[in-house]
């Protein structure tokens, strides 16, 4: 495959943009790629294609450079198409915070479970929608490579529509980096292991050289009491397995924490967390579309992401080992068969081929599937146009069913319909009394 053709859909999130390009581009054997910009914001638009131009002229290679409004345009002839939508932006995630703050449903993220992480996908289906009928028409033997969260629903709901999809998140590779460091091994050195479903996977394996690491980091914690203030490290401490996200995003998957005031304090839960998240990300984009527009310097840093490492693997041959989330066909045997679960995933020339993990510890198991279970329930209320499974994804959800009463949900549910508006599928736009 000689100068592949790379399609950003969302290629307005300027900055993600920047650092998928950085890394691209510092590959010799895909400098001469078509990389074609697509995004539903003229400015946004119009800063990711100059912004794109700086990056390929400081690495010194020769892309060529496209950028469209029109999708369907922008995807004809792809080889690989990566998605990062945010549908409903801003705006949308302030929605998303205050309507359940209002009902006493507290957040840290709200982009995978939890009543944000339902109506972020709700919104998000429709547009996956016309952009899995557009490749089907340009590029139906594309990759897709998914960076949109919430990254397991929007695999699952995908993957009856697209030919080959593979969900990308850096959790497992940064978590391993800062384990690395906690145990004082380089990372280099360590071998490792991880399985679950994205944002909740766990360390199953832990080593350097043969010997158990996860002793050196049972040694740091007992040792570091600010340490045990980690929501991940007392997941860690009760389940005997890391996981493989932040704190801020553990904590709302869970049904033990948010709704306690001392835990919030006694592990630091920042509650609210991507509200500020997101404020910083609107200034930063600004910050760049400024940079542009007068001449000023770029930061052009890497990011190690695993989207650039597949397309190179699958360019050059080059074997290597990623996390994907994938369509559980046995990879993981105690959860269900069908939903979408995060595995290690070999990529060469013949392309992305998942690996069979066998069963989960028990414990791990059992709250992989509280969280697939919101998953399929959102998926399903979509796909078959039932609004009462909006209102069931949430009551099963371990945060939302720890804090609010049923007749809360379903209002609460009721009051982001509405807000939502016609961001929904249609058949989901409706409020029911509870």
């Amino acid at each position: 495959m000689r100068n592949p053709k790379i399609v950003f859909v969302g290629a307005g999130s300027v900055v993600f943009t920047q650092g998928l390009l950085a890394d691209l581009l510092r590959y010799p054997e895909l400098s001469s790629l078509h990389l074609s910009l697509h995004d539903i914001d003229p400015e946004r638009l119009q800063v990711a294609e100059a912004v794109a131009h700086r990056i390929a002229a400081a690495r010194g290679a020769k892309p060529r450079i496209t950028a469209t409004l029109d999708r369907r345009a922008a995807l004809d002839g792809a080889d690989f198409v990566i998605n990062m939508i945010q549908v409903g932006g801003h705006d949308s995630t302030v929605t998303d915070f205050e309507i359940p703050a209002r009902y006493g449903l507290r957040q840290t993220i709200a982009d995978t479970i939890g009543v944000g992480g339902v109506f972020r996908a709700l919104r998000t289906f429709p547009v996956l929608d016309a952009l899995a009928a557009d490749m089907a028409a340009a590029c139906p033997d594309a990759l897709l490579m998914n960076y949109t969260n919430p990254m397991a629903m929007n695999v699952w709901y995908l993957a009856g529509r697209v030919r080959n999809v593979v969900g990308l998140c850096h959790s497992v590779y940064w978590t391993m980096r800062g384990l690395a460091d906690l145990v004082g091994v380089p990372y280099e050195e360590v071998a490792y292991q991880a399985a679950g479903v994205n944002h909740q996977a766990w360390v199953l394996r832990f080593e350097r050289d043969g010997d158990n690491l996860y002793d050196r980091l049972d040694a740091r914690i007992d040792t570091d009491a600010e340490l045990r203030r980690r929501v991940r490290v007392e997941m860690y401490r009760r389940l005997g397995h890391y996981p493989t996200e932040t704190s801020e995003h553990s904590a709302e998957y869970v049904p033990w924490l948010l709704r306690h005031a001392a835990e919030i304090d006694r592990l630091r839960i920042p509650v609210g967390e991507y509200l500020r998240v997101s404020e910083e990300n609107v200034r930063e984009y600004k910050r760049t579309r400024d940079a542009v527009r007068h001449g000023a310097e770029l930061e052009i840093a890497g990011t190690d992401e695993y989207a650039p490492q597949i397309i190179h693997s699958m360019v050059t041959g080059t074997p290597r080992v990623v996390y994907g989330n994938v369509v559980n066909d046995g990879l993981i045997s105690n959860l269900p068969g069908g939903c979408v679960v995060e595995v290690p995933c070999a990529v060469d020339a013949t392309g992305v081929r998942p690996t069979r993990v066998g069963a989960l510890p028990p414990q791990l198991a059992a709250l992989n599937r509280a969280y697939v279970n919101v998953n399929e329930l959102t998926v399903r209320a979509a796909e078959e146009g039932r609004p009462e499974h909006v209102r069931h994804a949430v009551m099963v959800d371990p945060n939302a069913s720890a804090t609010l009463s049923l007749d809360d949900i379903w209002r609460m549910c009721d009051d982001l319909t509405v807000a939502h508006g016609d961001l929904l599928p249609e058949s989901l736009r409706v409020t029911l009394a509870s």
